[in-house]
């Protein structure tokens, strides 16, 4: 089943929180409010949604609840709300990786249109992290012997050379050079490239060939 996007709502006055929670789930959104950053990062947040705080409150600002999210590994977008005069810290924030910063007094469309698409990008994240998962997992299913040839096909060697670093036959790197993309489940050399990297790290482009 697919997982519920969940808005996450920090902010010290329970006026505004009452009210960011009535216009949020009017649009159909599961909300949680919390009056403080500490009561955010001592609870379950999943992984679809976002956080929508302000970004001053008495005993955390918005900016370091988002360095602390960051830190503990809690991947959801971070919208901030500022009022007057705080400006700066909301583009400290954003260059920290903020989602968005809306203005107080803001539009509630502007909020609505912020939150969707917070939540799109923290769909994508998930997604991203499914895959590279998934790709963890067929790379654990392969053979000493095809890793060895999965990691010389990253390096852009073709079959003779690799047959000739390995010990082996033209023909037997062929067949493990097969196996590889059947469980990797890789259409293309460049697709099977692109997964390795994507999950090991590497070089950013494969080599030439050599001939």
């Amino acid at each position: 089943m697919a997982a519920t996007p969940l808005i996450h709502v920090v902010d010290d006055d329970e006026a505004v929180r009452d009210s960011l929670t009535v216009l949020l789930e009017a649009a159909g959104f599961a909300v949680r409010a919390y009056e403080s950053p500490t009561a955010l990062l001592g609870a379950s947040l999943g992984t679809i949604g976002c956080v929508l705080t302000d970004v001053r409150m008495p005993e955390m600002d918005g900016l370091e609840l988002q360095r602390r999210l960051r830190e503990a590994g809690r991947r959801l977008p971070v919208i901030v709300m500022t009022g007057h005069g705080d400006i700066p810290i909301a583009v400290e924030a954003m260059k920290a990786g903020a989602a968005d910063f809306l203005e107080k007094p803001f539009d509630d469309e502007q909020l609505l249109a912020s939150v969707r698409r917070a939540i799109a990008a923290s769909e994508r994240v998930r997604d991203e992290a499914e895959a590279a998962a998934d790709i963890v997992t067929r790379l654990a299913s392969l053979t000493p012997k095809e890793r060895e040839v999965l990691d010389k096909l990253v390096e852009g060697l073709p079959n003779k050379t690799i047959a000739y670093d390995l010990g082996s036959s033209p023909r037997t790197v062929e067949v493990h050079r097969a196996r590889v993309m059947e469980k990797m489940g890789a259409r293309s050399l460049p697709e099977l490239v692109r997964m390795t990297i994507a999950v090991s790290g590497g070089p950013a482009s494969v080599k030439p060939s050599r001939r």
